[in-house]
């Protein structure tokens, strides 16, 4: 056991912090004037990239913000301002925007360079806790993120001050998105790899069945040789086509358990006989989700893909979708 440990105490003080914190993001909104929509402007009328950069925690802030902007329709990137000071200054050119996080707003690493950008013609947003600091002034548009009190118990360790700074690029990044229209699909591209961006850029000619792969057969093809299309393809149903292959209809393993409940003779009765006509269909441009949502809707596992003229190009099974991660 921990000598110094004391579980009462430690939920105290995690409560503490999540309480400060939280009210010094909540702080933030009534702090928000011309000056936000301002740093709005500027980073919808930068021609170049958005240059984050900031030391030591808001550094860390910093490169979270630029990762923000990146995947929401603004590109930028981080630019530790020791290393900018030494050559990186030169990624920055006069179409730029800088953002510069600091809480004292006195960071001299930053002070360093805001000269330099200036002069280069680039615009500054600086993000402190300081409005009447260096930093705050020197900006283009200052937003301020101060706070009253750190979480830490001692009133030192960065805590209150980066969540706020974090909140406020939060909040900077989200009205620029929104100004810029950025939607669902623009987001998808940005995040080609994640659940969102399967879901809304796989189309059903990804992951469809084709070619050989598809179970079919014509009207009059006898039912106990539709069986055997069924068994070898493996999707649990055949799609039936005219000669010009179009779809007409389905027949699905449900389809024969029902069947078999009948004193028919079955075997030899063509399977336009018990096929279900007008089955459920999708188009091959079809985002691969709406294919989901259709087969759930109607509780089937299968689905026919057809184009535009009716002609059977293909078809989905369930596995299909979540092989793909599509669900």
């Amino acid at each position: 056991m921990i000598a110094n440990f004391n579980a009462d105490r430690a939920l105290r003080l995690a409560r503490d912090t999540l309480q400060t914190e939280a009210e010094a993001v909540a702080a933030l909104a009534g702090r928000l004037d011309g000056e936000f929509a301002r740093a709005v402007e500027l980073t919808l009328g930068c021609t170049g990239r958005v240059v984050v950069s900031g030391m030591g925690k808001s550094g860390h802030i910093g490169r979270k913000v630029a990762a923000t902007l990146a995947s929401t329709g603004t590109p930028s990137f981080f630019v530790h301002p020791a290393e900018a000071s030494h050559g990186d200054l030169g990624m920055v050119t006069r179409d730029d925007v800088l953002i510069a996080f600091s809480n004292s707003g006195e960071t001299a690493e930053l002070l360093s360079i805001v000269p330099i950008v200036k002069r280069i013609g680039a615009k500054l947003i600086s993000v402190t806790g300081n409005p009447e600091s260096a930093l705050a002034k020197l900006a283009d548009a200052h937003l301020n993120a101060g706070v009253e009190k750190e979480a830490c118990p001692l009133n030192l360790a960065p805590t209150a001050s980066t969540t706020a700074a974090l909140a406020m690029g939060d909040a900077l990044a989200v009205a620029v998105l929104d100004a810029r229209g950025f939607g669902e699909e623009d987001f998808a591209r940005s995040h080609p790899g994640g659940a969102l961006g399967r879901k809304l850029l796989t189309h059903v000619r990804d992951v469809m069945r084709s070619g050989n792969a598809v179970p079919k057969v014509r009207e009059n093809t006898p039912l106990a040789q539709a069986l055997m299309e069924i068994t070898r393809k493996g999707m649990a149903m055949t799609a039936v086509v005219d000669p010009d292959e179009r779809l007409i209809g389905v027949f699905t393993d449900g389809d024969l358990r029902r069947l078999l409940e009948t004193p028919r003779d079955w075997k030899t009765m063509p399977i336009s006989e018990v096929m279900h006509r007008s089955p459920h269909a999708v188009g091959p441009d079809q985002l691969a989700v709406e294919a989901v949502q259709v087969m759930e809707a109607n509780r089937i596992n299968q689905m026919l893909v057809v184009d535009a003229d009716g002609r059977l190009v293909g078809a989905l099974h369930i596995h299909d979708l979540t092989r793909a991660k599509v669900i």
